[in-house]
């Protein structure tokens, strides 16, 4: 199958206006001004990692379409601040952070919870709970292939991250609803962050 890597909406800038954003909420600074233009609306989310090895250190998004400022704005201090799994990202942590965009776009009913191809989709499902409750959770379309995970794999650890706690049996599996979908994503370090921002400065000048 091709790829179809030719980037349409994502940018570098988009990365580097998250660090802004985080940057100034962590030193009580006033918010910063995005450096690009965008005036779509999409679905997104805001992943960071943190150290050589690349450590989640925090990952929220939204599946409803928003303006990209805002979107930005709002999910680069929730995901580093507010991701439950997580303590609150600290200023000495922040010159080992890398940040990740993505981009949502594509969405598609599956099949049934086989009906994706790892590496290429993303996937949310929804199912009803053990106590009868609905309830959902994403992977973007990277964590399965990171993970090294088949899709037998990926589901079972979807449906624990949505607080499903009893046995997953194949009939249960069944009962999934899945969407795929795809993702523009791009990954910005803190040095590559501070480069940008020498370079900025010195065309200010």
């Amino acid at each position: 199958m091709a790829s179809s890597k030719q980037f349409t909406i994502i940018k570098p800038e988009m990365c580097y206006f998250c660090f802004d954003v985080l940057h100034s909420h962590l030193n009580n600074l006033q918010a910063p001004q995005a450096q690009f233009s965008c005036t779509d609306m999409y679905p997104l989310f805001v992943t960071w990692k943190i150290g050589k090895e690349k450590r989640l250190r925090g990952c929220i998004g939204t599946f409803s379409e928003m303006d990209l400022h805002t979107g930005l704005r709002e999910y680069s201090i929730t995901s580093a601040m507010k991701d439950s799994r997580f303590s609150p990202v600290s200023r000495d942590e922040f010159p080992h952070l890398q940040v990740s965009v993505s981009i949502l776009c594509r969405f598609e009913p599956g099949q049934n919870y086989l009906d994706w191809e790892i590496g290429v989709h993303g996937i949310r499902i929804e199912f009803i709970n053990e106590k009868g409750s609905k309830r959902s959770a994403t992977y973007l379309p990277e964590v399965a292939h990171e993970q090294g995970w088949d899709k037998i794999e990926t589901i079972d650890s979807l449906l624990r991250k949505g607080g499903y706690k009893a046995q997953i049996t194949p009939d249960y599996r069944n009962q999934i609803r899945l969407v795929r979908y795809q993702s523009e994503i791009i990954s910005v370090s803190h040095q590559e962050y501070v480069h940008h921002c020498r370079t900025r400065s010195q065309g200010e000048h």
